[in-house]
Protein backbone atom coordinates (compact mmCIF):
# COMPACT_ATOMS: atom_id res chain seq x y z
CA UNK A 1 0.00 0.00 0.00
CA UNK A 2 1.22 3.30 -1.29
CA UNK A 3 1.85 6.00 1.57
CA UNK A 4 -1.21 8.85 1.48
CA UNK A 5 0.31 12.25 0.76
CA UNK A 6 -1.09 15.61 2.43
CA UNK A 7 -0.63 19.07 0.53
CA UNK A 8 -0.76 21.72 3.13
CA UNK A 9 -1.61 25.76 2.19
CA UNK A 10 -0.35 27.48 5.17
CA UNK A 11 -1.98 30.85 5.71
CA UNK A 12 -2.70 33.06 9.23
CA UNK A 13 -5.79 32.09 10.80
CA UNK A 14 -7.03 29.17 8.36
CA UNK A 15 -5.11 26.30 6.19
CA UNK A 16 -6.13 24.32 3.45
CA UNK A 17 -5.43 20.45 2.91
CA UNK A 18 -5.64 18.78 -0.26
CA UNK A 19 -5.05 14.46 -0.48
CA UNK A 20 -6.21 11.56 -2.90
CA UNK A 21 -7.01 8.62 -1.36
CA UNK A 22 -4.81 5.90 -3.35
CA UNK A 23 -7.19 3.20 -3.15
CA UNK A 24 -10.47 4.45 -3.56
CA UNK A 25 -9.11 8.06 -5.89
CA UNK A 26 -11.48 9.79 -3.61
CA UNK A 27 -9.92 13.70 -3.79
CA UNK A 28 -10.14 15.08 -0.19
CA UNK A 29 -10.05 18.93 0.41
CA UNK A 30 -10.59 20.03 4.29
CA UNK A 31 -10.09 23.58 5.84
CA UNK A 32 -8.65 23.90 9.15
CA UNK A 33 -8.33 25.98 11.52
CA UNK A 34 -4.68 26.59 13.06
CA UNK A 35 -5.74 25.29 16.11
CA UNK A 36 -7.26 22.09 14.34
CA UNK A 37 -4.46 21.12 12.92
CA UNK A 38 -2.48 19.08 14.48
CA UNK A 39 -5.25 17.72 15.61
CA UNK A 40 -6.46 16.71 12.12
CA UNK A 41 -2.85 14.75 11.48
CA UNK A 42 -2.81 13.10 14.94
CA UNK A 43 -5.56 10.92 13.71
CA UNK A 44 -4.02 9.74 10.79
CA UNK A 45 -1.82 7.01 10.35
CA UNK A 46 1.73 8.32 9.62
CA UNK A 47 1.94 9.63 5.54
CA UNK A 48 3.77 12.32 3.86
CA UNK A 49 2.63 15.94 3.92
CA UNK A 50 4.37 18.59 1.44
CA UNK A 51 4.30 22.12 2.57
CA UNK A 52 5.43 25.27 1.29
CA UNK A 53 8.37 26.02 2.44
CA UNK A 54 8.81 29.68 4.53
CA UNK A 55 9.43 30.48 8.18
CA UNK A 56 5.94 29.24 9.96
CA UNK A 57 6.71 25.92 7.86
CA UNK A 58 9.43 24.74 9.79
CA UNK A 59 7.71 25.13 13.26
CA UNK A 60 4.61 22.64 12.12
CA UNK A 61 6.94 20.29 10.36
CA UNK A 62 8.34 19.93 13.07
CA UNK A 63 5.12 19.61 15.11
CA UNK A 64 4.00 17.45 12.26
CA UNK A 65 7.16 14.45 12.62
CA UNK A 66 6.79 14.82 16.28
CA UNK A 67 3.26 12.41 15.26
CA UNK A 68 5.06 9.79 13.17
CA UNK A 69 4.78 11.78 9.49
CA UNK A 70 7.68 12.14 6.80
CA UNK A 71 7.48 15.85 6.33
CA UNK A 72 8.76 17.39 2.94
CA UNK A 73 8.86 21.10 2.57
CA UNK A 74 8.92 22.38 -1.18
CA UNK A 75 10.49 26.28 -1.84
CA UNK A 76 7.76 28.39 -3.49
CA UNK A 77 9.52 28.86 -6.82
CA UNK A 78 8.88 24.68 -7.65
CA UNK A 79 5.12 24.77 -6.79
CA UNK A 80 4.31 27.92 -8.65
CA UNK A 81 4.39 25.93 -12.13
CA UNK A 82 1.31 23.63 -10.77
CA UNK A 83 -0.84 25.77 -10.00
CA UNK A 84 -3.52 25.54 -12.56
CA UNK A 85 -6.11 28.56 -12.02
CA UNK A 86 -6.41 31.21 -9.89
CA UNK A 87 -4.24 31.16 -7.18
CA UNK A 88 -6.19 30.36 -4.08
CA UNK A 89 -5.32 28.40 -0.48
CA UNK A 90 -6.86 25.60 -2.15
CA UNK A 91 -5.38 25.46 -5.50
CA UNK A 92 -2.02 26.27 -3.48
CA UNK A 93 -2.94 23.20 -1.61
CA UNK A 94 -3.95 20.84 -4.55
CA UNK A 95 -0.16 22.20 -6.19
CA UNK A 96 1.92 21.48 -3.49
CA UNK A 97 0.10 17.84 -3.00
CA UNK A 98 1.17 17.85 -7.12
CA UNK A 99 4.59 19.27 -6.45
CA UNK A 100 5.13 16.43 -3.54
CA UNK A 101 4.49 14.06 -6.06
CA UNK A 102 7.36 14.21 -8.75
CA UNK A 103 10.18 11.80 -8.56
CA UNK A 104 12.62 14.61 -9.27
CA UNK A 105 11.23 17.31 -6.71
CA UNK A 106 13.99 18.75 -4.86
CA UNK A 107 12.98 19.22 -1.17
CA UNK A 108 14.13 21.87 1.46
CA UNK A 109 15.93 20.50 4.87
CA UNK A 110 14.36 21.25 8.19
CA UNK A 111 15.20 23.38 10.29
CA UNK A 112 15.64 22.68 13.93
CA UNK A 113 14.45 25.53 16.17
CA UNK A 114 18.30 26.51 16.84
CA UNK A 115 19.22 26.93 13.49
CA UNK A 116 16.16 29.64 13.22
CA UNK A 117 17.01 31.38 15.29
CA UNK A 118 20.91 31.70 14.23
CA UNK A 119 19.29 32.82 10.96
CA UNK A 120 16.72 35.65 12.50
CA UNK A 121 20.35 36.83 14.52
CA UNK A 122 22.15 36.84 10.76
CA UNK A 123 19.08 39.19 9.35
CA UNK A 124 19.11 41.31 12.25
CA UNK A 125 22.79 41.90 12.01
CA UNK A 126 22.70 42.22 8.34
CA UNK A 127 20.12 45.18 9.09
CA UNK A 128 21.81 46.62 11.46
CA UNK A 129 25.00 46.72 9.16
CA UNK A 130 22.55 48.36 6.66
CA UNK A 131 21.28 51.17 8.71
CA UNK A 132 24.87 52.39 10.16
CA UNK A 133 26.20 51.88 6.41
CA UNK A 134 23.03 54.49 5.50
CA UNK A 135 24.00 56.56 8.26
CA UNK A 136 28.02 56.97 7.75
CA UNK A 137 27.16 58.02 3.85
CA UNK A 138 25.01 60.41 4.54
CA UNK A 139 25.50 63.69 3.74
Amino acid sequence: MKTMTFGVDLAKRVFQIHWVDMETGEVGRRQVKRDQLVAFFANRVPAVIAMEACGSAHYWARELANLGHEVRLIAAHFVRPFVKRNKTDAADAQAIWEAAQRPEMRFVALKSEAQQSVLTLHRVREQLVKVRTSLATRE
